[in-house]
């Protein structure tokens, strides 16, 4: 594996965006690919390394982004004769490069941990550092009292966080992003109103309804949206009948599991017809292509076509009526 994709992929890690390397596992003649051939794939789809020839690119970068929405590896095949080729945990593809051969392909995906922000000293917030960290996510505490005494698992104790702190990251960040208010007096409405600018994916106030009603009421005074006010959860938290402050954090993690599980099954739901719906396939090698991420188009006969590779375009330039009718439609 060469060094500037390790480097690559540390540089990633510390970003703290998704990524998956990709790693050819097995090969058979005449594929260009070789085993231990290697290339990270980025959450935005770009490709660095070499996997073999830029016709099976589409293939790997689709299955890629599976693989980070799912959070979980997976092993590819790319074919002449996918059919021919399937076996029990491999998801076979067509080969569509004019070289031939075969390639399977390990895609492994690189995930930054999940961030949960702690606002607040009290022993809840203390208890929702402790349970955070042990489920592994990365722990911030917010609030101009914390101290490394009281929060000794956390990754990082500031006084106070705002959207400007997270700018650059990328935009799936948010979905990684969990808040919980546990001020109890302290800092409410403030604490409040300053996770609210962050738009994290769960974000929880530790209060009773009657406390929670009156942070909303000065909140909302100061500008807080009513629809992001409404998806607040209070009383946070899954409700086990908790009491002592571990069982409310118990419960509060809970609750954030839920969340980030319900939202990764929605968005896998939802990605599957948008493949469905935009895609085409090519008319020379018949790869199938994703219209919206397709580098390579042309224009014939009043419709466009899309193809895998450059090359697959330039053959179809060079005779568009014979490919033209190859197109199913």
């Amino acid at each position: 594996m060469r060094t500037e994709i390790l480097r690559l992929a540390a540089e990633l890690t510390q970003k703290g965006e998704a990524f998956v390397l990709a790693v050819v596992v097995r090969r058979e003649p005449a594929s260009s690919a070789q085993v231990g051939n290697a290339a990270i794939i980025t959450e935005s789809g770009g490709c660095h390394g070499w996997l073999g020839g830029s016709c099976i690119q589409p293939t790997v970068a689709r299955e890629a982004a599976a693989a980070i929405r799912d959070a979980a590896p997976k092993l590819i095949s790319l074919s002449p004769d996918p059919a021919a080729d399937r076996r029990a945990g491999v998801a076979s593809f067509p080969m569509t490069c004019h070289s031939g051969g075969s390639v399977d392909i390990y895609l492994e995906p690189v995930l930054p941990a999940p961030q949960l922000l702690v606002f607040g000293v009290s022993p809840t917030a203390q208890a929702l550092a402790r349970l955070g960290k042990v489920m592994g996510y990365a722990v911030d505490v917010v609030d101009p009292d914390a101290d490394r005494a009281s929060f000794p698992d956390a990754d990082r104790i500031v006084a106070a966080v705002t959207a400007q702190d997270f700018a650059g990251r990328p935009a799936s960040h948010k979905s990684r992003l969990f808040a919980v208010v546990a001020t109890l007096g302290q800092h409410d409405e403030e604490s409040t109103l300053a996770a609210l600018g962050l738009e994290p994916a769960y974000l929880g106030v530790v209060a009773s309804r009657k406390r929670f009603a009156q942070i909303r009421e000065t909140v909302a005074a100061r500008g807080a949206a009513a629809r992001a006010l409404d998806g607040i959860a209070n009383p946070a938290g899954i409700d086990i009948g908790a009491r002592a402050p571990e069982e409310v954090a118990l419960s509060i993690l809970a609750e954030i599991v839920r969340v980030r599980r319900t939202a990764g099954e929605r968005a896998a739901t939802e990605a599957m017809p948008a493949h469905a719906t935009h895609e085409e396939r090519d008319p020379v090698c018949g790869m199938t292509v994703v219209v919206e991420t397709a580098r390579h188009r042309a224009e014939h006969g009043g419709r466009s076509y899309y193809f895998c590779c450059g090359g697959c375009r330039e053959r179809f330039l060079a005779a568009p009526d014979r490919y033209a009718d190859a197109v199913v439609r």
